[in-house]
């Protein structure tokens, strides 16, 4: 049993260290992960803007990041991370900063005017257009909610979300999913790590415990130097019968 129990605390340490080694292989594949969006952002170079006060700030005003952040956590769901945000740090390198970056295109997109020109008078749905330039607000549109067969709508549509729009949203997107997957990778890095902690604690606790038994026995069990007295005794008393 003894024996067994010393087997299976080896075959654990071995487990763990496969573990453990796994751990430090993906932590540092996801630290180079890391350095190479630090170092995309550092080409790229964008930054958000804070105030003296390290409040984040869009074109000058606390109040326009602040409706930025609104749409983000409210109307898009995105779980902002608060540290992510550092007014000494204002690259833009963390899922939370690229996500605002994206909130940012998108808030002045969906709040902006476009200017429309009508070469000649149009007539669309019963209503007709005269030639001239028209001012259209986007009120909240995305590109699914034009209509693109409207006189007015429809170039509106192709000048509010342009393909550096796009584009931006996509490039952005990336960097939102890289930082994520990261994150990702440094979290299963600490379990692989953590698993093999344990199994290496465990099968050191079962070697030293089957070591330490083995011991105990030897210790127990001891012979003595002479014939203890009683032992004599009963041994004297049982001749003594016998004769009798």
């Amino acid at each position: 049993m003894k024996k067994r129990l010393t087997k299976l605390g080896v075959i654990l340490t071995v487990v763990g260290l496969g573990f453990l080694i796994a751990g430090g292989v993906a932590f540092s594949k996801t630290q180079d992960g890391y350095d190479s969006l630090q170092a995309f952002s550092e080409v790229q170079n964008v930054t958000l803007g804070y105030n003296e006060d390290g409040q984040l700030t869009d074109r000058g005003t606390v109040e326009g990041a602040e409706a930025i952040m609104t749409q983000l956590t409210e109307d898009w769901g995105y779980p902002v991370v608060e540290s992510d945000f550092d007014p000494n740090d204002p690259l833009v390198n963390t899922a939370s900063e690229y996500m605002f970056q994206m909130a940012t295109v998108g808030y002045h997109v969906l709040n902006g005017t476009q200017t429309v020109t009508l070469a000649e008078t149009v007539e669309y749905d019963g209503v007709v257009y005269e030639a001239g330039t028209y001012e259209f607000e986007v009120e909240g549109r995305y590109w699914t909610d034009f209509d693109r067969q409207h006189p007015i709508e429809g170039p509106a549509r192709e000048q509010a979300w342009t393909g550096t729009v796009h584009g931006l949203f996509g490039e952005l997107g990336v960097g939102t999913v890289t930082h994520s997957a990261l994150q990702m990778g440094l979290a299963l890095a600490g379990i692989l790590a953590g698993v093999g902690l344990v199994a290496i604690l465990t099968g050191g606790g079962l070697i030293w415990a089957s070591k330490d038994d083995n011991e105990d026995s030897v210790k127990d069990v001891q012979a003595p130097d002479t014939i203890p007295e009683n032992l004599i005794r009963d041994e004297e008393l049982a001749r003594a019968i016998s004769r009798d």
